[in-house]
């Protein structure tokens, strides 16, 4: 699966399928603080992804 993500911007090629969790931990990124999102759609962490899949990574912001 081709994989965007942010902060810093990059792209890689990820071997799927695999969950949503599954891949940010390969990444070593914290579930709680990514999205994942696939196409336009946000995703769940249970969700499979599959070699197909566009995915963009993005870490939760929040402020006030």
């Amino acid at each position: 699966m081709h994989v965007q993500l942010n902060h810093p911007s990059r792209s890689i090629e990820i071997k799927g399928p695999k969950r949503a969790k599954e891949l940010l931990r390969e990444l070593n990124l914290l579930v709680e603080a990514h999205l994942v999102i696939r196409g336009d759609e946000l995703v769940t962490e249970d969700e499979m992804l599959s070699d197909k899949d566009q995915i963009e990574i993005r870490p939760v912001i929040s402020g006030g």
